[in-house]
């Protein structure tokens, strides 16, 4: 019997399949202390809490059940101690009854509710596969992977970003992070995106894509008012992997640096210089430049936004995931990012604050080696 808009994951899947026995504890329980006591003891407040314990844990079928049981329980009682008759039996009997009806009436609006929160988050998640379409598994040599957290289960989608793209100049990847949440934060998302895959194919190098981002993204937090108009941004790392050689091309604009991965050696890919991140290009000067780093077989990239590095177990310390990554070794990208995702559930115990993006991608041998 399931239990209208309760999680069955871990810890909500036990307590729920131990909970749904409290029904009929509170009615055989209330039953035999109302039997076992004096006369003028009552268990109505057993009797009520019955039907209003199914409702909120099992099924309409169940919660008729135990409100019929209570009401037959109640009534058994009256009668063995000769009550029924009364004002006070009466009185105690159209108490339970009234809670009973009302246990059912709140077992069907829980239901419509789970039904309509369960309608939402299957949008939100159409939303998120369409404006965050999973990359393909390879492409050619590049075996390729990537998960997406967000820190609000119901919403699915937030202001963390991710684009692959097999394009003439080899293939071409976007991670980034827009300041902010809310309509706007995705809205920025959608702007970033379909930008990044038009330039992707169309610029021969990521600079020109960058530019292009910057532009767009002028132009979004234009139409935006308050503090998103002058302070809105996103923070992003640009990579780009010819589809020979064995070197790649990283431009960060304000981002956490990417990881490279190889033998059991974690290495981060510094800029040899700061930028801004994109929407911000007006406050500095200088000319756009890329960093080249090798890329040889068997290296893996790893991209990801600052809800892993901004990660904190409950002494405040931050995750590192250089240093949890070093000395291990994963037989491929997604057997790095599912060991990734547990070791950082670890570190913090399960809490969930920040949106989180991984993307990574192992170069093998060959073209036929994903």
């Amino acid at each position: 019997m399931r239990a209208p808009g309760t999680e069955r994951t871990g810890i909500g899947r036990w307590c729920l399949r131990h909970l749904q026995w409290m029904p009929a504890f509170l009615l055989v329980g209330g039953a035999a202390l109302d039997y076992n006591t004096p006369p003028h003891f009552s268990a109505e407040a057993f009797y009520t809490a019955a039907p209003m314990s199914a409702a909120a844990l099992l099924s309409l079928r169940a919660t008729i059940l135990a409100a019929a049981g209570a009401c037959a329980a109640d009534t058994a009682l009256l009668i063995h101690f000769g009550f029924l008759g009364d004002s006070g039996g009466r009185s105690e009997l159209a108490t339970v009854a009234t809670v009973s009806a009302f246990a059912v009436v709140v077992n069907r609006l829980m239901y419509y509710s789970d039904v309509r929160l369960q309608s939402a988050r299957k949008i939100a998640l159409a939303v998120q596969r369409a404006v965050l379409p999973q990359p393909p598994a390879s492409i050619g040599s590049l075996r390729i992977a990537v998960r997406y957290q967000s820190a609000v289960k119901e919403a699915q989608i937030g202001g963390d970003l991710y684009g692959v793209q097999d394009t003439p100049y080899g293939v071409r990847c976007l991670v980034g992070d827009v300041r902010g949440k809310g309509m706007d934060a995705v809205k920025a998302v959608d702007v970033a995106l379909g930008v990044f895959r038009e330039a992707a194919d169309d610029e021969p190098a990521i600079t020109a894509v960058a530019a292009r981002l910057e532009r767009a993204l002028r132009r979004e937090a234009e139409r935006r008012e308050g503090v998103e108009r002058t302070e809105g941004f996103v923070t992003s790392v640009l990579a780009g992997i010819p589809h020979s050689g064995d070197e790649l091309q990283l431009l960060n604009r304000g981002h956490p640096a990417p990881l490279l991965l190889r033998g059991g050696r974690a290495r981060y890919a510094e800029p040899s210089e700061p930028a801004l991140p994109l929407g911000l290009a007006d406050l500095g000067a200088g000319e756009e430049r890329t960093d080249t780093v090798p890329f040889p077989p068997g290296t893996t990239l790893l991209l990801y936004t600052d809800g892993l590095t901004e990660a904190r177990d409950r002494a405040g310390v931050f995750y590192d995931p250089g240093a949890r990554l070093t000395g291990r070794e994963f037989s491929g990208p997604d057997a790095l990012l599912d060991a990734l995702l547990d070791d950082v559930a670890r570190h913090t115990g399960g809490r969930i604050t920040d949106d989180l993006v991984l993307l990574a991608i192992t170069r093998g041998e060959g073209p036929g080696a994903a």
